[in-house]
């Protein structure tokens, strides 16, 4: 249990999300997010890694302690040379 309880995040699950490149592989970066997506084990996600439009998601508080929001789940994956 934690000592100290931000209310914005309340009832919102954290999840530790690895990066990957654009191959696939991950590349040993990650970020803690706030999931509004309901993602699961394994997905593929999209991450917003920007703290004023991660807590315009959330909306909650401005100033809350919220810097990346897992805001969807990606389907399909389309690379192309260009």
């Amino acid at each position: 249990m934690a000592t100290i309880k931000i209310e914005s995040l309340a009832g919102r699950p954290l999840l530790v999300v690895d990066r990957l490149a654009l191959d696939g592989t991950i590349t040993g970066d990650y970020d803690i997010c706030v999931d509004v997506a309901q993602a699961g084990p394994g997905d593929i996600v999209l991450v917003l890694d920007e703290g004023n439009s991660a807590r315009q998601i959330v909306a909650r508080e401005p100033d809350g302690a919220i810097r990346a929001v897992l805001c969807g789940v990606v389907d399909e994956v389309n690379l192309q040379a260009g």
